[in-house]
């Protein structure tokens, strides 16, 4: 049996969509990483191993470095966050997360404004980046 061990995930609870973008992703780590096809592959040999590699370790990097070096604003040091106040919903066993104080927290509010635009910036990325990786897949192997 075959098990990949997705690094780059906490443990937890993770979506699905998720767990599919960090699955892709060690497999090209592992690729790089473990089965070193810089030195077993001639990929200046025609035009489409050259490309491949370009893109395996722009990928690569962009996975290894760039990606983890993204920071959310509310992450900065400092930041006065509300607390998490729930409040249970007549009828039925779920709860709601209550409003906060967006005066009292007006830094914080301004911080995940802007998360949600990053995030969705990231999200757009990594979609992007998932089907660069796609593209060049059939040249992973060594």
């Amino acid at each position: 049996m075959k098990v990949l061990k997705i690094y780059s995930l906490e443990k937890g609870w993770c979506d699905k969509d998720y767990i599919l973008l960090h699955a892709v992703f060690q497999l090209l780590v592992d690729f790089v990483e473990k089965e070193k096809p810089d030195q077993l592959v001639d990929w200046y040999s025609d035009p489409a191993h050259k490309h491949a590699w370009r893109e395996i370790r722009s990928l690569y990097r962009w996975w290894t470095q760039r990606r983890p070096a993204r920071r959310s604003p509310l992450d900065e040091h400092g930041l006065k966050k509300p607390p998490m106040r729930w409040k249970k919903i007549p009828g039925s066993d779920n709860s709601q997360l209550m409003d906060y104080d967006k005066k009292k927290y007006a830094a914080y509010d301004t911080a995940l404004k802007n998360h949600w635009r990053l995030e969705k910036k990231w999200d757009e990325e990594e979609q992007r980046n998932l089907h660069r990786l796609i593209e060049v897949r059939q040249f992973l192997w060594t």
